[in-house]
């Protein structure tokens, strides 16, 4: 089994459920309040354990209650935290969440997701370059992400970039990583004034658009784009689904599956973990995706 790291953020996500998203300068009633635990690269890497991969998370949490708490539920749930470090000057990420009408809106606090620094990786990188495949995504500094694509790509190591939340990404590094997973809103920022599908096609095997209830696309060659259709789910929190999705991607793809079949396996997985509450919550085991997939 190929070994996964997964560098990124670690957050106690503070959940607040409503009727309904609130307008601009609304005030509402809360119906519930929930602390989950959650940040992109801890959602990836608790998928990718769920689903029974070998998984070692890179990043900081602050000396304080949740750090704790969010390093022991991801170290449960069978993801190697050995290489957490504890960001003194820092608290532990947050986030803010609202959830209402199966929608949500976020806003991240990043406290030691900051610290995620280059000096950081340096006292890592031992660990990191045993990895086959690295997964990052942009709630820790931009440089050490760049620093660590160029470093995977020396070393031989795959990289799968989920670009969220939208933020540049530079040509250079578009090139040097091997999977790049935008949302269709990410991929317009991504690659302004330019066609979503012709940038696809120029990027064959490497751009995942995911588009909600459209589904999954991707140019299998330059001139043919494949679109995996959403699965059909009761949706009632959909906080996490994209980060299910890339850790369900890159587990199917590091155990063998073509890339076609492993987005398929991630598109399920993804809408199952809709349908509970929460980021890590609802994420699936193995048995569940296939059960779903009828394999």
């Amino acid at each position: 089994m190929m070994k996964i790291g997964v560098v990124g953020s670690i957050n106690m996500d503070l959940v607040v459920v409503t009727d309904r998203i609130p307008h601009k300068g609304e005030t509402l009633i809360g119906n519930e309040l929930q602390y989950n635990a959650g940040g992109k690269g801890s959602n990836q890497a608790v998928t990718i354990a769920r689903l029974g991969g070998d998984v070692v998370m890179f990043g900081k949490v602050g000396n304080d209650d949740n750090g704790r708490k969010l390093t022991t539920m991801m170290k449960e749930n069978g993801v190697n935290t050995d290489f957490i470090k504890i960001e003194e000057n820092a608290n532990t990420g947050l986030a803010v969440i609202t959830v209402g009408e199966g929608d949500n809106t976020i806003v991240v606090l990043p406290g030691a997701n900051s610290a995620v620094d280059i000096d950081y990786i340096e006292s890592i990188k031992k660990e990191l370059l045993t990895c086959g495949l690295v997964v990052l995504q942009h709630e820790i500094p931009l440089e050490t992400n760049e620093y660590i694509i160029r470093l995977c790509k020396e070393n031989g190591i795959k990289t799968l970039l989920n670009p969220a939340p939208a933020a540049t990404v530079s040509e250079e590094i578009i090139d040097l990583v091997d999977f790049l997973t935008p949302n269709e809103h990410e991929a317009v920022l991504l690659f302004e004034n330019e066609d979503v599908e012709q940038i696809m096609m120029k990027y064959p095997e490497k751009l995942i658009v995911t588009q909600g209830e459209k589904g999954i696309s991707l140019a299998v060659s330059e001139e043919e784009i494949v679109t995996v259709p959403s699965r059909k789910s009761k949706v009632l929190d959909t906080t996490g689904a994209g980060d299910t999705f890339n850790g369900a991607f890159v587990y199917a793809y590091t155990s063998g599956m073509p890339l076609k079949e492993a987005l398929r396996f991630a598109n399920v997985a993804a809408g199952l973990s809709t349908e509970k509450a929460g980021a890590q919550n609802g994420m699936p085991t193995k048995e569940m995706v296939l059960k779903e997939l009828g394999d």
